[in-house]
């Protein structure tokens, strides 16, 4: 699998954007999604299962990276960075 070439994170959710190449060298983008919280013992974890309180930002983090993979500033065709996010 790639290096995220993109992290986007809302609350303890993060997606993170992946750029892929196919066998016939066409680029094309892949997500994930992971909530990161701590344990009793206070070890980080992660895990994709949400709460309800967690659909909000998921979706936000999920638009982001949509956002990131489709959109071009018509001016001069490169995608644009209107949000706050971590570049890889």
């Amino acid at each position: 699998m790639s290096l995220p070439v993109k992290r986007i994170q809302a609350g303890q959710v993060q997606v993170s954007v992946l750029e892929n190449q196919s066998k016939e060298g066409k680029k094309f983008f892949s997500f994930t999604f992971q909530k990161r919280y701590t344990t009793e013992e206070g070890k980080w974890e992660s895990t994709n299962t949400l709460m309800l309180n967690d659909l909000p930002k998921a979706s936000l983090a999920l638009q982001k990276a949509y956002e990131f993979a489709v959109l071009k500033d018509p001016k001069t065709g490169e995608k644009e960075q209107s949000v706050k996010e971590e570049e890889e």
